[in-house]
C-alpha cells in the first residue's frame, strides 16, 4: 500500500524529480520540495497534470524555509498529518575525492546537505509525521502508515569499503545512516519507520554518465522495495534491490 501523503526533497531532477513522475498517481498528496521552483520546468509541468501535486520552494539548508514548507503541508493535510518524508537532496563533490585533495569547508558544505539538513527536515515535520501514524489503529508499521526514508549510497557502507576516496561524500552519508539509526530506536514508539536506501550508481548529473543504472529502474524498484517495508525493515540501509547493506 502506497502512503496517502509524500514529501520529497530536492525534485528539480535527478532521482527526486523521478520519484514525483512515479508516485504522482499512487498518492493523494504529494509535497515536491526544491530550492527554485521557478526553474524546475519539468516538475513544474508534472504538477501542472495533477492536482494532487504541490511544488514547494524549499531550500533545505535554510530553517526559515523548512518551516514555511511545514506550514504549507500542514495546511493541506490537516489532521491526517504527513505519511511519508522522504530526504533525497544531496550533494557531492568530486574535486575533493582523495585526502590530499579535501578542505574543511568541503567536508563542512557536504555534511550540511547530506546530515544536518535531513535531520532538520525530521525534527520539523516530525509533528505531522506523528499525527499520521496516530490516525493509524494498530501497530503495524509501514511507509503507508509513518515513516522516514533517508536516500543515503553504498558508499556510505564501511564494511563494503575496499577503494577509499570520495571522502566527504561518504563520510556525510555515515553520518545520515547514524540519524536513520537514531530515529529508528527513539521513533519507533510512535510507530514510524526510519529507513537508509540505496538507490544504485544512477545515470543522473550526480551518477555520471558512467553509471550503470538508469533512473526510472533505480526509482520503480526502490518504490517497490519500500510499500513493503515493516518493523523488520527499521534502523536498516537497502538497496534499490531490496539488499540488506552492512553498515
Amino acid at each position: 500500500m502506497y502512503a496517502q501523503s509524500v514529501l520529497i526533497t530536492g525534485c528539480n531532477r535527478g532521482i527526486g524529480l523521478e520519484l514525483v513522475k512515479q508516485l504522482a498517481n499512487k498518492t493523494e498528496a504529494l509535497f515536491a520540495g526544491c530550492r527554485k521552483p521557478d526553474a524546475a520546468k519539468e516538475l513544474l509541468e508534472i504538477a501542472e497534470c495533477h492536482k494532487n501535486i504541490s511544488v514547494l520552494e524549499l531550500d533545505v539548508t535554510n530553517e526559515h524555509s523548512i518551516q514555511t514548507a511545514v506550514k504549507k503541508v500542514s495546511s493541506t493535510v490537516g489532521k491526517n498529518g504527513l505519511n511519508c518524508l522522504i530526504n533525497n537532496a544531496g550533494v557531492t563533490n568530486k574535486g575533493e575525492s582523495q585526502i590530499h585533495t579535501i578542505t574543511s569547508k568541503g567536508l563542512r558544505d557536504l555534511y550540511e546537505v547530506n546530515a544536518v539538513a535531513p535531520a532538520m527536515m525530521v525534527k520539523a515535520f516530525l509533528p505531522l509525521l506523528k499525527q499520521a501514524s496516530s490516525t493509524c489503529g494498530g501497530d503495524v508499521m509501514s511507509v503507508s502508515r509513518a515513516a522516514v526514508l533517508n536516500v543515503s549510497s553504498e558508499l556510505s557502507s564501511i564494511e563494503k569499503n575496499i577503494k577509499a576516496g570520495v571522502y566527504g561524500y561518504r563520510m556525510s552519508k555515515i553520518a545520515l545512516n547514524m540519524l536513520t539509526m537514531n530515529l529508528s530506536i527513539e521513533l519507533k514508539q510512535h510507530r514510524i519507520l526510519a529507513v537508509s536506501l540505496h538507490p544504485g550508481w544512477v545515470k543522473t548529473d550526480m551518477g555520471g554518465k558512467r553509471a550503470r543504472v538508469k533512473v526510472f529502474d533505480s526509482v520503480e524498484k526502490l518504490i517497490n522495495v519500500t510499500v513493503n517495508f515493516t518493523e523488520t525493515s527499521n534502523g536498516l540501509l537497502y538497496s534499490w534491490e531490496g539488499e540488506i547493506l552492512p553498515w
